[in-house]
């Protein structure tokens, strides 16, 4: 018997593991490995399957992630919804770290990563309008602000190439955009859930305020690491709570995503 799952968890970093007693799958893609072995569970009643997304042993920098491989992983195990926790940095001073923020947008600033599954035989255009799942974003709010958590409802994500932090110039160039948060793995994610119509939720976790922000040297990849260790239990917290919240039957248009469009090939 295959091994399904119907919601999936892509972890950020420092966010390595998330259920026990789970049973551990290869998944074969066209696109090669993902990250890791993906892990399948149970949270409650609701069956689970999670990639590490740099890879257990933070193998894989933002740039190198295989996002096709593990997108693709996830709807061939059956899941339908993803739930997405990563760090992320301040554009605000008034969003400090510890923060939660929910974004509803992104604003793509990587290059060359490819972003997506049709690149073959024929264009297949989706929309993406609004990224995220309306649906997981209000489910994730309400979970988190029952927990008393500091959760900042929409934004805009800008995605870096990384794996260098901004500059502080161009920290101040995306705050007077009027962006809210900055990261380094929203961006082809959100995209390729969209291409296979799951819905995809961003949790984004505020270690720091970016460079142009406030005075200082400037964040380390250790202080990121070392805030979002600290906050490791308090984010599985949620996205347990927002895991067992995700309703069953989807009403959002994710998963309409792509009715009448013709596609080059079957997906799983």
């Amino acid at each position: 018997m295959v091994t399904r799952a119907e919601i999936g968890v892509i972890g950020g970093s420092g966010f390595y593991s998330l259920l026990d007693d789970a049973e551990e799958i290869e998944v074969s893609t066209p696109y090669g490995p993902p990250s890791d072995v993906v892990t399948v569970g149970r949270i409650g009643s609701r069956s689970v399957a999670f990639i590490p997304r740099h890879g257990r042993d933070h193998r894989f920098p933002p740039h190198r992630i295989p996002y096709r491989a593990n997108l693709w992983a996830l709807r061939a195990l059956g899941v339908t919804q993803v739930l997405a926790p990563s760090a992320v940095g301040s554009l605000r001073p008034e969003i400090g770290p510890g923060a939660l923020v929910i974004p509803d947008q992104f604003v793509d600033r990587t290059s060359g990563r490819v972003q997506t599954f049709y690149d073959l035989n024929g264009a297949v255009h989706v929309s993406l309008a609004d990224p995220y799942c309306p649906t997981g974003r209000s489910v994730a709010l309400s979970a988190a602000r029952s927990a008393n958590w500091e959760t900042i409802d929409g934004g805009t994500l800008v995605v870096i190439e990384g794996p260098r932090f901004s500059t502080r110039a161009e920290s101040r160039w995306f705050t007077a955009n009027g962006w809210s948060i900055v990261g380094m793995t929203g961006f082809p994610e959100a995209v390729l859930a969209r291409e296979l119509a799951l819905c995809y939720t961003s949790l984004s976790l505020v270690t720091d305020h970016d460079a142009g922000v406030e005075a200082g040297e400037g964040v380390t990849h250790e202080e990121v690491l070392a805030f979002f260790a600290a906050n490791v239990a308090r984010m599985r917290t949620l996205v347990s709570e927002a895991v067992t919240a995700l309703p069953r039957e989807r009403t959002c248009s994710c998963g309409s995503a792509l009715d009448g469009i013709k596609l080059p090939f079957e997906l799983p």
